[in-house]
């Protein structure tokens, strides 16, 4: 795959519910970022939901996931803008549970759930986005996200990226977990390695050079699908924990994307960065969010030159 164009993206409304993506509201939210951002990609992520970490059957037809009329729309429409959609079908557990933690028995055990059952109902997910993606013309397809205890089972995956190939046939990715870009075996799969970049303020030439291997190794570009920091003072330290608490600090904030954009500009192998996340709706913004405070300035100036070019 050669990329022609760097990849300035942002994460847009992360996992909708039914209805998120729908109306005027959440269609002025993302033209308000595409002007604030200056971004050239949008990554769309409609979830399904497995009620917890140790069940085989994942749902995406439930309240908790917009429609594919709903989610077609919002890529229509992110394509008006002028910018490129790339489409992150992502599974959550409704327990809380972090999908991380998504696990089975390697050993087929009576009366338990297995790997088999999930994979297929995974797979069945996948490829419904898949063809959707297929359909819409979407630019990139990322094969879920931080499904770190499922990655060793290589041939799965790769039967996995397989039937999604079949149905999506432009660049194919999937987005590990911060610092575990070097434990994916089968990154020769997929077009370009993604990854969750939440890595400490002081710490990201160090975590730069490591991926760098990774990048070498597997000759693929890396893209930060996820990068994020809160605006909470401490946040820049520990970027990963979203559970922190203190006060708001939207210059800590900022300062962590200047950091991560300057670091990663010496590194011609870095494809881009998603960025996590702007919301449909900012009256309920997260922490996380850019959408009105400094960092989105920033990003602003990183994405048209200031920093990255």
């Amino acid at each position: 795959m050669n990329w022609n164009e760097k990849f300035y993206g942002v994460n847009f409304a992360p996992f909708p519910h039914r209805g998120t993506l729908a109306g005027e509201a959440a269609r002025r939210s993302m033209a308000d970022m595409a002007e604030a951002t200056g971004a050239n990609w949008v990554i769309l992520s409609p979830s399904g939901v497995q009620a917890t970490p140790y069940s085989e059957e994942i749902d995406w037809r439930t309240d908790a996931t917009p429609t594919d009329e709903e989610l077609c729309d919002a890529i229509r429409f992110a394509k008006q803008l002028g910018l490129q959609v790339a489409l992150k079908p992502t599974v959550n557990c409704a327990n809380g549970v972090w999908r991380a933690r998504i696990s089975f028995f390697d050993h087929d055990v009576p009366c338990e759930t297995k790997w088999s059952g999930w994979f297929a109902s995974y797979t069945a997910f996948q490829t419904h986005y898949a063809t959707l993606a297929q359909a819409e013309g979407c630019g990139l397809f990322l094969t879920g996200c931080e499904m770190t205890m499922t990655e060793h089972r290589e041939t799965e995956w790769r039967t996995l990226i397989a039937a999604v190939r079949q149905q999506y046939h432009g660049p194919v990715s999937y987005n590990c977990d911060k610092y575990g870009e070097d434990h994916v075996a089968w990154w020769d799969a997929v077009d370009c390695i993604a990854s969750s970049g939440y890595y400490p303020l002081n710490d990201w030439e160090n975590q730069l050079d490591r991926i760098e291997a990774v990048s070498k190794q597997f000759g693929k570009p890396v893209l930060f699908s996820e990068a994020g920091c809160m605006n909470i003072t401490g946040s820049s330290a520990v970027p990963n924990n979203w559970e922190l608490n203190g006060s708001r600090n939207d210059l800590e904030q900022a300062g962590w994307y200047e950091t991560m954009f300057h670091a990663c500009a010496k590194r011609p192998w870095v494809l881009g960065f998603g960025v996590w996340d702007w919301p449909a709706d900012p009256r309920t913004q997260s922490s996380y969010a850019v959408s009105g405070r400094p960092a989105a300035k920033v990003i602003q100036n990183a994405y048209h030159g200031g920093i990255l070019e």
